[in-house]
């Protein structure tokens, strides 16, 4: 740890705590609030800011670090994030191990990011925390906007991660990678780089590259320019969810009359095809639009065809004007 600066913060210290002091106003004296560290820059810039902000308000401020256990000395390095940030003022600190399946059928970082929520669900609801913030910057909204682009995903995917959702907020979707390394670097405070973010292997670091090529090319401020896409697009989605949110609840249960659904607005029967199909066992990550864009076909372009088959087994079907999704029929 280095020596620590006092007085007027630096320009990205101030940048960080206000962005967390933003968030931590929703908070009553007394909250807990975790903050999810890796050790990265990103964290750490925001478990030290989160520190000074809530001090100042009478929160208590404490981090879970995660282990996925995918790289050789992986603990060691989970554990000396951990002492980081116990260094740092924060209390309690939690240093967890879990299992990734490197196999899994959604692939290994969606299956690392299942993993990692369900650590910190499990210590949010044994801690009683309040919050848990996570350390996502305007730069990995902005690529995330553009994997978004590259596989064709619609205007929930463009959409971006969420400032809020449930307990967790991300403060510093407006703050960038930079600037996070800034304010370490002024407050003393030192971090660890991932190699797995320098690895092309990882589709993350294929879509920063990417991005940095197209920003030599096209000039500064895409990143900026995709986040704040991200955030316009956001809105109309967050309208189309919800109106397919209460379509599903006016179908009800399976089978569904044709005519109801076919009745709904294409953007909202897309979106309401897909909560049907996860409903009834479809796992999300493997669901696209090429599966929902084959049920909408049993209603707007019917000839007789058989079933749709869909990821987990299932199987969307239409029969005597109705629509169903159900598990394939056992062949004895």
């Amino acid at each position: 740890m280095g020596t620590r600066a006092w007085g007027r913060p630096h320009p990205a210290v101030a940048a960080v705590r206000s962005a967390v002091r933003a968030v931590l106003a929703e908070c009553d004296p007394g909250d807990l609030v975790l903050v999810a560290c890796s050790g990265g820059a990103d964290s750490t810039a925001l478990a030290d800011a989160a520190r000074f902000e809530g001090e100042r308000i009478g929160l208590r401020v404490g981090a879970v670090v995660v282990d996925h256990g995918l790289q050789p000395g992986s603990r060691e390095v989970a554990e000396e994030a951990g002492a980081r940030v116990r260094a740092l003022g924060l209390d309690p600190v939690g240093v967890t191990s879990t299992w990734v399946m490197a196999d899994g059928p959604d692939g290994l970082e969606a299956m690392a990011r299942a993993s990692r929520y369900r650590v910190l669900d499990a210590a949010a609801e044994d801690l009683g925390a309040r919050l848990v913030l996570l350390g996502h910057t305007r730069d990995d909204q902005a690529e995330q906007v553009l994997l978004g682009l590259a596989r064709g995903s619609g205007a929930r995917s463009l959409a971006g991660m969420p400032a809020a959702r449930g307990r967790y907020r991300r403060p510093l979707l407006g703050v960038t990678r930079e600037q996070t390394r800034a304010a370490c670097t002024a407050e003393g405070v030192t971090w660890w780089d991932d190699p797995m973010n320098d690895d092309p292997a990882v589709t993350r670091v294929r879509a920063r590259r990417a991005l940095a090529d197209l920003e030599a090319d096209l000039g500064p401020g895409l990143a900026a320019a995709l986040a704040r896409s991200a955030d316009q697009l956001r809105e109309d989605a967050d309208h189309l969810d919800a109106l397919a949110d209460a379509a599903v609840a006016a179908l009800g249960s399976s089978p569904w009359p044709v005519d109801a659904l076919a009745d709904l607005p294409r953007p909202v029967r897309t979106r309401t095809w897909r909560r049907l199909a996860v409903a009834a066992g479809c796992p999300a990550g493997q669901l696209s639009s090429r599966h929902t864009d084959a049920c909408d076909r049993l209603l707007t372009h019917w000839r007789g065809q058989g079933p749709v088959h869909l990821p987990g087994g299932l199987r969307a079907t239409r029969s005597d004007g109705r629509v169903s999704i159900a598990p394939a029929a056992r062949v004895e």
